[in-house]
């Protein structure tokens, strides 16, 4: 139900994709979910900028994945944005914050 309803917002979500209970997705025309894809539980993605999620990637409770930030040395502490990329096989563990701009590698498990 929940990839159905992401589809019809303009997600795109591949085959046997899992996204748990409680998982927080923003503006979901930005994101981009390969085939075979587990997000857990209490998981935040701000798509704020693309973020793409490859095959086979694990994303566990807790984690979240932030497109946007604040550049705290500018008085006008002006936002900016950079997109995301998870690549093939990669295992975001729990609790993990992926910040605005980072390119996990294939294959990559990320640990917080």
């Amino acid at each position: 139900m929940r990839c159905a309803l992401l589809r019809a917002f303009g997600a795109r979500i591949g085959r046997a994709v899992v996204i748990r209970a409680n998982a927080n997705i923003s503006f979901p025309w930005r994101l981009i979910i390969g085939d075979h894809v587990w997000i857990g539980e209490d998981v935040g993605i701000l798509t704020l900028a693309p973020v793409t999620i490859e095959s086979n990637v694990c994303i566990s409770q807790r984690a979240y994945l932030c497109t946007g930030s604040h550049d705290f040395r500018r008085e006008d502490f002006r936002l900016r944005v950079a997109p995301i990329t998870v690549r093939e096989g990669s295992w975001i563990a729990a609790a993990c914050f992926i910040a605005p701009g980072v390119e996990i590698g294939s294959g990559a498990i990320v640990s917080a």
